[in-house]
C-alpha cells in the first residue's frame, strides 16, 4: 500500500475463546489512514495497547505508532509516533512485547533507500516516548516483519525471515532486554526463494519454542504454513 488512505482497518471481539466473534469494528484513530497488523499489549481487562502503521505525510507508506484503549475497546486514542519518519523508505509492522522490568520493547521492519532490516525501539514510559535501541535483525533481504516473545527465562526472542540466498528463517536472543542480541540462529535455510517469513512465536511448557511462518521450497512452486520446533 502506498495511499495515505491505506485501510480502513477492522478489528472484531470475542468472549468465549475465539468460539464466536462480533464484528467487525472500524478502527479509527485521529482521521488517520492506518494498516493494521496483530500486535497489542494488554494491560488490563479495560486497558490495551495497539502497535499500527499510518500512512506519511507524504502520502507513502508508513511510520508505526501506538495507540490506547481504557473502555475494553469502544473507542481509542492516539499516544505516540515510534519513529521519525523516513523519507525514501517505511517503517511498518511493529511486534511488541512488556519486558520483565516494565518497558516496552517494539520490532519494527525498517526499508530505507535499498537498505532492509529490523530495529528495535524501547519505550520506558509505557509508550509516552520512545528511543531507538538496537538493530537484531541486519540485513532483511528484501524486507521481513519480525515477531518477539519474552522467554520463562527472562530473554527476548525474537524471529524474522530473511528474504535474500540463502532463503530462511532467523532467530536471535537478548540476555539484557533487547540492548544487545546474540548469534543469528538459523531455525531454516533451505527456501527456495524470498517469498517467506512472517512468523509467529510461542514458548511451550516444555520449554521449546515453536516458530510459525509462511514458506516456499521452490520460487515457482505453491507456499504453504510451516513450524519449526527449537531449543533456546
Amino acid at each position: 500500500m502506498t495511499d495515505v488512505d491505506m485501510g480502513p482497518s477492522r478489528f472484531y471481539t470475542s468472549f468465549d475463546r475465539g468460539h464466536n466473534w462480533q464484528g467487525p469494528y472500524r478502527l479509527t484513530i485521529d482521521d488517520l489512514g492506518i494498516a493494521a497488523r496483530t500486535d497489542y499489549v494488554v494491560n488490563g481487562p479495560q486497558d490495551c495497547f495497539l502497535f499500527l502503521t499510518a500512512g506519511k505525510t507524504n502520502k507513502q507508506e508508513g511510520r508505526p505508532f501506538c495507540a490506547r484503549t481504557t473502555d475494553g475497546g469502544k473507542s481509542w486514542k492516539f499516544v505516540s509516533w515510534i519513529m521519525p519518519e523516513i523519507e525514501k523508505g517505511f517503517s511498518i509492522m511493529p511486534a511488541t512485547v512488556r519486558l520483565p522490568n516494565g518497558n516496552l520493547l517494539t520490532a519494527l521492519r525498517v526499508h530505507d533507500g535499498d537498505k532492509r532490516w529490523v530495529d528495535c525501539y524501547v519505550s520506558e514510559d509505557n509508550g509516552l516516548t520512545w528511543k531507538f535501541l538496537s538493530k537484531p535483525g541486519v540485513d532483511t533481504g528484501s524486507g521481513n516483519p519480525a515477531d518477539m516473545i519474552v522467554l520463562k527465562d527472562g530473554r527476548v526472542c525474537i524471529t524474522y525471515g530473511v528474504r535474500k540466498a540463502p532463503f530462511g528463517m532467523r532467530a536471535r536472543l537478548s540476555s539484557d532486554n533487547g540492548v544487545t542480541w546474540g548469534d543469528e540462529i538459523i531455525l531454516r535455510n533451505d527456501g527456495g526463494g524470498g517469498d517467506l517469513g512472517y512468523p509467529q512465536t510461542v514458548q511451550r511448557p516444555d520449554g521449546k519454542v515453536v516458530t510459525i511462518y509462511y514458506f516456499n521450497d521452490h520460487q515457482d512452486q505453491e507456499r504453504y504454513i510451516a513450524a519449526t520446533i527449537w531449543q533456546p
